[in-house]
């Protein structure tokens, strides 16, 4: 389990724009059709990744509670699945259903949008602003697995009221720390 941290995208960075298979729907889903009214989450995960596995429930928990304020949530899985099949199409949808995600979950099987977002590990969580302009991207919060601290979503929870009330959310930002994307 190598320690991968995010590669911190420039702030203010455009949201690449991408369509891609939702494995839930199998349908073709792009960016703008998932995006938020007042902002869009974007988040790098998998299935096999322990870090993964230790924050979805509360990625799910943020999710729900954010949705209905105006925030859109994406989740995208990168990974080769020829030498990580763990993370084909049919065991995200069948890990989507199991976590109950109220977001979809799509399938970049070029690889081609996580090195738009410049994802490096999962997960990697990015924040954009209502017009799509980046203003977070780094940690869920501190908690790790096995490190004893309880899974709270504290940095993006932050992150995210501040975006709701309009105001900048601070430069300081930790970066997500995890598995390293399998590239091929």
């Amino acid at each position: 389990m190598a320690l991968t941290p995010s590669n911190m995208l420039p702030l203010g960075t455009k949201a690449p724009d991408f369509s891609l298979i939702d494995t839930i729907s199998d349908t073709t889903i792009s960016l703008h059709d998932e995006k938020g009214t007042k902002g869009t989450v974007i988040m790098f995960i998998c299935n096999h990744c322990p870090f993964v596995i230790h924050v979805n429930e509360g990625i799910v928990k943020l999710a729900n509670d954010f949705m209905s304020k105006g925030i859109g949530f994406i989740a995208i899985s990168s990974n080769d699945v020829a030498n990580y099949p763990a993370d084909s199409p049919d065991l995200m949808k069948k890990n989507a259903e199991k976590q109950k995600f109220p977001f979809v979950y799509l399938y970049d099987e070029t690889q081609e949008v996580a090195k738009k977002y410049d994802a490096a590990c999962t997960p990697d969580f990015y924040i954009f602003e209502e017009e799509l302009t980046l203003a977070y991207r780094g940690q869920l919060d501190n908690s790790r697995p096995n490190n004893g601290i309880p899974v709270t979503g504290t940095a993006m929870r932050e992150a995210l009221d501040t975006l709701l009330k309009g105001e900048k959310i601070s430069e300081v930002q930790k970066p997500s720390i995890g598995c390293g994307i399998k590239w091929f």
